[in-house]
């Protein structure tokens, strides 16, 4: 159901053994790598897989259905006019369908499609480069689009207004420039921290969606579908584990299939019904509220170490032994939906769900407070 990240886009390097990725030290000092299969991030297993499972059309995409119904009309209404359709950003948390919907709406205007991400991005000429090859109403899918250097900011911002871009010719005080007309195209924007884009880059997005987590029988609906393509044999109630535990994510949902499917090959008879996806997904270490070994880790620190909170994401990050951004961006927004912590101004608060899930007392001075105000998903310094 998800796709896989535009070309440059950074995976989890953190499942290719490098001793600095968090990983636990094990005898004789060696760090022990650590593979997060609940990330939501692309893993390198996930590219060639994932293509397959893509949608061809926008009605063949599950979930999302307020973003689908209203990216439909303004579809219908560019194609009317024969106009590109206005600039476009989805934001919010990895793996949930920000470039499978790029994709699908340069299949329904039947234009051309050209991707890349920001960190890639490094000087102007890049940026041209891919603006002055799109075909007339194609689109520009920038993945990580609050990452692009000021410098590439400053450059796509005339060519998203007037459809012109600025060329240098030289360096130097005595530098001549000439302004090149473009094709007229749509920007597609992708990003998981819509609070880090600058506003003036905001403002420029005619069309802004933001996508949420999925509820389980939306994912269920999206494993069905995949085992379908992969021609694994599945039953209803297999489908339903794997979505319930799948952390509201498609991109996890298909990669928790393939590993069951691998368990369900060699341990039974092939088919996954619901007692052996809870079996494999036991075995992967993914219990029944879709918390990985990372979730479990943060909030036990976060009771153990940390007497409930307040804690600073630094310490927490290096209390578990990981980095702070990938706490926020990866595993916070999961918790902190889900009730198990809260994010306030003075730092992260393990809530009274956190302490029963895991067989803790509440301190007598947390009795009667739960339920207080709580930072925001995202752009909360907390």
């Amino acid at each position: 159901m998800t796709a896989p990240g535009p070309p440059g886009r950074s995976g989890d390097t953190r499942n290719a053994g490098d001793p600095g990725a968090g990983g636990d030290a094990g005898a004789g000092g060696e760090a022990r790598p650590r593979t997060e299969i609940t990330t939501p991030e692309v893993l390198e297993s996930d590219e060639r897989p994932d293509a397959s499972l893509r949608p061809r059309r926008l009605d063949e995409f599950i979930g999302q259905a307020r973003v689908k119904e209203s990216l439909s009309v303004f579809v219908e209404a560019a194609l009317g006019r024969e106009e590109a359709l206005d600039h476009t950003l989805f934001y919010g948390p990895p793996g949930l369908g920000k470039t499978t919907l790029a994709l699908l709406l340069a299949e329904e205007l039947g234009v051309g499609i050209k991707l890349t991400s920001g960190p890639v991005l490094e000087k102007p000429g890049d940026l041209a480069g891919l603006l002055t090859n799109l075909p007339p109403r194609g689109i520009l899918f920038i993945d990580e689009i609050h990452r692009l250097r000021p410098v590439i900011e400053e450059f796509l911002y005339p060519a998203m207004e007037d459809y012109r871009i600025e060329i240098r010719l030289g360096d130097g005080p005595r530098v001549e420039t000439f302004s090149m007309k473009l094709e007229r195209f749509t920007l597609v924007g992708a990003t998981t921290r819509f609070g880090l884009l600058t506003a003036p880059m905001r403002a420029r997005f005619g069309v802004i969606e933001r996508l949420g987590y999925y509820p389980p029988e939306e994912l269920a609906r999206i494993v069905t579908r995949s085992a379908s393509l992969l021609d694994i044999p599945i039953t209803p109630g297999g489908a339903g584990e794997i979505a319930r535990r799948a952390r509201g994510t498609p991109r996890i949902a298909n990669r928790l299939l393939r590993r069951v499917r691998d368990y369900a090959q060699v341990r039974s008879d092939g088919t996954i019904d619901s007692g052996t996806a809870e079996k494999g997904l036991t075995l992967l270490n993914v219990d029944e509220y879709g918390l990985d070994e990372m979730d479990a880790r943060v909030l036990k620190a976060i009771i153990e170490t940390f007497d409930g909170g307040p804690v600073g994401l630094a310490s927490l990050a290096v209390a578990v032994g990981e980095d702070a951004g990938t706490l926020e961006e990866v595993y916070e927004p999961y918790l902190i939906q889900n009730g198990y912590m809260q994010r306030t101004s003075r730092g992260r608060v393990a809530t009274r769900k956190a302490y029963e899930r895991f067989g803790y007392a509440l301190p007598s001075d947390r009795e009667g407070s739960e339920g207080g105000s709580q930072g925001a998903l995202f752009g909360d310094d907390g």
